[in-house]
């Protein structure tokens, strides 16, 4: 039987992927679309993409036969979102962040503790080639106990097309929560270490200066479970025109007591120096896998263990951990223990 899926809300470009990946599934079939903003909705219907069935959400879960709600309203809405089609009765997935606040995801836990409730999250990272061979290698030990980590995620800021909501105050939820979850999520996945302690976190206003209160700078510092530092920056500083493809998107170093791992989503190779090699080394990729995180939640409703890991546990523990990096950079909190 197909997963009857609805979907609402389409204000980050990232939930049309979804979209295209339920309409192409045999084991899903999208049964409404919602979108309440005029601006959003006029946008979809010129490009002719996405069949608008709503404009109004409560009409759409009122009328609505389904099984699933999908998720992809501006940021600081999608945490009551979920939890309205969790209410109902109805397995929920939304794009990242799922929502922005510590309340959400705990009455999200409490809601989905009897395991008759899903929630799934696009956290793509678990499917990306260059995370799958870091994680393939680092779990083979071939660089031996990782100590330590650097990332970078830095986006283009693209201050005159992004949406607008991003600069409504009260819409965002911070840039940790927002591009940061994804190094959350994939570090303990990749590793099979837990994040500990928080030890210094930072956020502020550099590029997007016409919005004051927009902190489009973001940057961290965390102890792994065996005391692996990671020191990663996930702002909006990458120039615009060439942002997605420069070489330090997503660019992210393991150390290990026996040599290193480097990538980057724009290599088509790893990097890997071993302690005893005398040259630098790259090694292939394994294959993507396209919309993995979709299939991992269909999996967590048919009770089958994802083979990704990503399971409404997993999902929820990633966002808890980001949000609450999110407020020690907000309330600028220092050695907050995260276990």
């Amino acid at each position: 039987m197909k997963t009857k899926m609805a979907f609402a809300g389409f204000r980050h470009g990232h939930i049309n992927s979804l979209y295209e990946l339920a309409r192409s599934s045999d084991e899903v079939e999208v049964v409404a679309a919602c979108e309440e903003d005029p601006d959003t909705r006029n946008g979809l219907h010129a490009v002719g993409r996405i069949q608008l069935t709503h404009t109004d959400v409560q009409r759409m879960l009122d009328e609505v036969e389904f099984d699933a709600l999908a998720v992809g309203d501006y940021f600081a809405r999608r945490g009551s979102l979920v939890l309205e089609a969790l209410s109902r009765g109805k397995h929920a997935i939304a794009d990242k962040p799922l929502c922005t606040r510590l309340s959400e995801v705990a009455e999200m836990a409490r809601i989905t503790r009897s395991g008759s409730l899903k929630v799934g999250c696009m956290l793509t990272m678990r499917d990306s080639a260059p995370m799958r061979g870091a994680r393939a290698m680092i779990r083979a030990g071939r660089i031996g106990e990782v100590q330590a980590i650097g990332f970078g995620g830095q986006h283009p800021l693209m201050l005159d097309s992004r949406p607008g909501w991003y600069f409504e105050a009260g819409k965002h939820g911070g840039t940790i929560t927002d591009i940061g979850i994804h190094a959350i999520d994939a570090i303990p996945w990749i590793t099979g270490l837990e994040f500990h302690t928080i030890n210094a976190a930072r956020c502020w206003n550099a590029f997007a200066r016409p919005y004051p209160h927009f902190h489009d700078a973001a940057q961290m510092m965390l102890t792994m479970n065996n005391g692996c530092g990671v020191l990663g920056d996930v702002s909006y500083f990458a120039p615009d025109r060439l942002g997605y493809r420069l070489p330090q998107y997503w660019r992210t170093t393991f150390w290990g007591t026996e040599g290193l791992i480097e990538l980057s989503t724009a290599m088509d190779k790893l990097m890997v120096v071993g302690a005893a090699d005398d040259e630098v080394r790259y090694e292939p990729l394994p294959p993507a896998v396209k919309g993995g995180y979709l299939r991992s939640f269909l999996d967590d409703i048919a009770g089958v263990t994802p083979d990704s890991g990503l399971d409404t546990a997993a999902v929820l523990e990633s966002m808890r951990t980001a949000i609450t990096i999110q407020e020690a950079a907000n309330h600028g909190a220092r050695e907050v223990e995260l276990r």
